[in-house]
Formats: C-alpha cells, sequence, structure tokens
C-alpha cells in the first residue's frame, strides 16, 4: 500500500502503525494558490444556479483528478486498408472507415518531458482532505450520520474555529435538517426548512421521490432508471 507521509503520520496519532518498505520524495511548492483563489472567488460572487458558478465547481472539483490519470494520448492517422489490418489491436483506440482507407485513433504514452501528470500532487490533495475530515471521523464525541469527501451531517454544534462561509477550506453551514435519510454513497433525504433535498447517484429527476420513498415504503427502487 502507498501512503502519503502526512497522513501516515496522522493515522499514528490514532494507534496505526506503518512498516516503511520504500518511498519517492516529491519536492514541495504551493503551486495553484492564485488559480484555485481565483476560482473561489467567483463561487463566491455568483448563486448555484448561475453556469459560472457550476463551472467554477467543476475546475475546483477535477483538478486534482487530472494529475492522478494514467496518461495515455490519442493520435489520428489516416491509413490505408492494408496498414489498418496491419497495425496492433492494442493500438488502436477508435477508427473510421471510409472507402479505401481508415481514420485511426491510435495509442500513444507521451514522454516524461511533455507529461503533464503529477501523482505527488493528486496523492497531497486527497490525502489533505482526508486529513481534515479524519478530526471528525474519528471523534468519539461526533455523532456522525453520514459524510463524504468534503461534507458531514451530525446533531452537534460544531466549534466556531471550523466554520466560516466565505473562507477556503472551511466548513460552510448548509443545512439545519428536520429529519433526514441516510442509505448508501450519494443516496439521502434531508427534510430541511426549505423543502426537501433529495440525492440518489445515477438518477437526474428525483421529483417523483418523497421522503417516505427513503424508507423503501412506497417505490420499487429496481424500476427507477
Amino acid at each position: 500500500m502507498w501512503i502519503f507521509s502526512p497522513e501516515m503520520d496522522n493515522a499514528i496519532k490514532y494507534n496505526y502503525s506503518f512498516e516503511i518498505l520504500e518511498g519517492y520524495t516529491f519536492e514541495r511548492k504551493i503551486t495553484f494558490k492564485s488559480y484555485i483563489g481565483f476560482l473561489f472567488s467567483l463561487r463566491l460572487k455568483y448563486p448555484r444556479s448561475h453556469p459560472l458558478n457550476l463551472i467554477a465547481k467543476i475546475l475546483l472539483n477535477s483538478l486534482y483528478g487530472r494529475f492522478g490519470m494514467n496518461e495515455i494520448s490519442i493520435r489520428y492517422e489516416i491509413l490505408s486498408k492494408e496498414e489498418f489490418k496491419e497495425t496492433s489491436e492494442n493500438l488502436i483506440l477508435d477508427f473510421i472507415e471510409f472507402e479505401d482507407h481508415v481514420l485511426v485513433g491510435l495509442k500513444f504514452e507521451e514522454n516524461e518531458d511533455s507529461s503533464n501528470i503529477s501523482i505527488g500532487i493528486a496523492a497531497a490533495i486527497t490525502a489533505y482532505s482526508r486529513i481534515f475530515m479524519s478530526k471528525f471521523k474519528n471523534n468519539p464525541n461526533i455523532n456522525l450520520y453520514y459524510t463524504d469527501t468534503d461534507s458531514i451531517y451530525t446533531d452537534l454544534k460544531l466549534d466556531e474555529s471550523f466554520i466560516d462561509q466565505k473562507l477556503l477550506g472551511k466548513l460552510k453551514l448548509e443545512y439545519f435538517c428536520e429529519e433526514a435519510v441516510f442509505l448508501a454513497p450519494k443516496i439521502y433525504c434531508l427534510k430541511t426548512e426549505k423543502g426537501l433535498i433529495k440525492k440518489v447517484k445515477g438518477l437526474k429527476d428525483t421529483s417523483s421521490l418523497t421522503l417516505n420513498s427513503f424508507y423503501w415504503t412506497d417505490v420499487k427502487w429496481s424500476e427507477i432508471k
């Protein structure tokens, strides 16, 4: 198992132990401060319903993932039918046949000089997020009903030092719930003073669902698409 060293140090606080066999060292720098700051300011400036808020959210959330992807690039070539037959199937990602030629998408791996992948960046971002969330997930004084990558649902009033509606890196108070049902990751329903908030991963239209639907009383989930 590979682990980011600050996350290992944090886990040791909770009585985990490790045997280090090998590792890699990465140079530490503040790389995306202005980029992240600009996008976060857009999210504060525009309401959630505004397209710029959504665009900024997607760019923020997808940044770390781009650095952790397996970098397989594609190049397109026009080949004769004979050349196409001689091309290894393992290299062909896509193709379109014409009369005498074939437009082929071929897989190739870029060299290190042109690579935009950095496992160190991806690992650090996700690890620091888990380190922050561990303050709540490993706290015996907090009743934790549901948690996601960057959110918690609890009946305990948190210390004000953890909360700031406009400060990047702090928790934001989103809802007060009168009732809530959590079934699985990204499948839940919240009854708030503003109405129901329904989330079902993979289901775009939740308009037919009620709070009782999440108690498995008036819906056949196998029939929902």
